[in-house]
């Protein structure tokens, strides 16, 4: 019977060792994508969980309050390191990249779940060829011991022995056809189970790609939503601009108005100012002008009374103006 190395892998190819230090496991072949580092998931973990650097614990404040601040910044740089490589993690995790080499990967095993099926299904035929050959000679040895019964009694004391050799031939051809059904079996177990587990595998690949697109797709609303929200500020402080200026306006209008309002005043002021003046300037006038002698009677007031005092109409106008 003939026999294919596993996963395709070529006879005297040396295989990978673990990466992870003190594990010394064989890497397991394939015939596509990455070349693998480590022998399985969890040595990958525990390999890149020895390599976090991890936290310091937080020194107790002193009692004067007087720490050291070197020793605060260096934890703080380190709290910072672990929190970025959590973050870069994190984003190669939703990486589209990432996803399609996955994809790639619960492909190429999908494969080699088919090609292993293959050679089950040849062993499992070969068998079946070695049963026919068993078969085929078995009839040959029963042919030959009836021949032998006819010739003499030593003949068939000989056809005895032979059936008795074909007997155990037998039994053995059967325990070996059952070993290679029972191998053949366990085989295609084995390839349906890890097309399952590739099956498997390409669905939760297909799931984090669409995670992805539904990130992406939320970030594109949220800066949507942002970009309206500004223009919706900027109409805002556009509406608020033009109320200020209107307002400025309406204040500048009034002051003009008042101005105005005080321009006139102080102008009617003036003219009543003078013309009270010029009432003033004419009963000065009035009462320094020389007394009329043509009254009569010879006190030189020129009102005929004598008196020397004004009339009282006139009086009465002077108080007046």
């Amino acid at each position: 019977m003939t026999s294919n190395p596993p996963g395709g892998q070529a006879p005297g190819a040396s295989a990978g060792v673990c990466k992870r230090p003190g594990c010394g496991n064989a890497l397991p072949a394939q015939d596509r994508g990455r070349a693998r580092q480590f022998c399985s998931t969890g040595c990958a973990r525990r390999y890149h969980n020895d390599a976090r650097i991890p936290a310091p614990a937080a020194a107790p404040p002193a009692a004067d309050g007087s720490a050291d601040p070197l020793a605060t910044l260096e934890g703080v740089t380190r709290q910072a390191a672990v929190l970025i490589r959590a973050a870069r993690e994190q984003a190669a995790s939703l990486d589209p990249a990432r996803v399609r080499a996955q994809v790639a990967e619960a492909e190429a095993a999908r494969r080699r779940a088919e090609a292993a099926a293959v050679t089950a299904g040849a062993r499992a035929a070969e068998a079946e060829a070695e049963t026919q050959a068993l078969a085929e000679a078995l009839d040959a040895a029963r042919a030959d011991v009836r021949a032998a019964q006819s010739a003499t009694a030593a003949a068939r004391q000989q056809a005895d022995a032979a059936a008795a050799t074909l007997e155990q031939a037998r039994r053995d051809a059967a325990g070996h056809i059952a070993d290679a059904r029972a191998e053949a079996a366990g085989q295609v177990s084995a390839a349906q189970s890890e097309t399952a587990q590739a099956v498997r595998e390409r669905d939760d690949a297909i799931a984090a790609a669409r995670r992805a697109e539904a990130e992406t797709a939320r970030a594109r609303q949220a800066g949507a939503d942002a970009r309206a929200e500004t223009d919706r500020t900027r109409a805002d402080a556009a509406r608020e601009r033009d109320t200020l200026r209107e307002q400025h306006q309406a204040q500048l209008d009034a002051v003009a108005a008042l101005t105005a309002a005080e321009r006139a005043r102080a102008e009617r002021a003036e003219q009543l100012l003078e013309a009270e003046r010029a009432d003033r300037r004419h009963l000065t006038s009035a009462l320094a002008a020389p007394a009329s002698p043509a009254n009569g009677n010879g006190n030189g007031n020129g009102n005929g009374n004598g008196n020397g005092k004004l009339p009282r109409a006139a009086s009465g106008d002077g108080g007046q103006q």
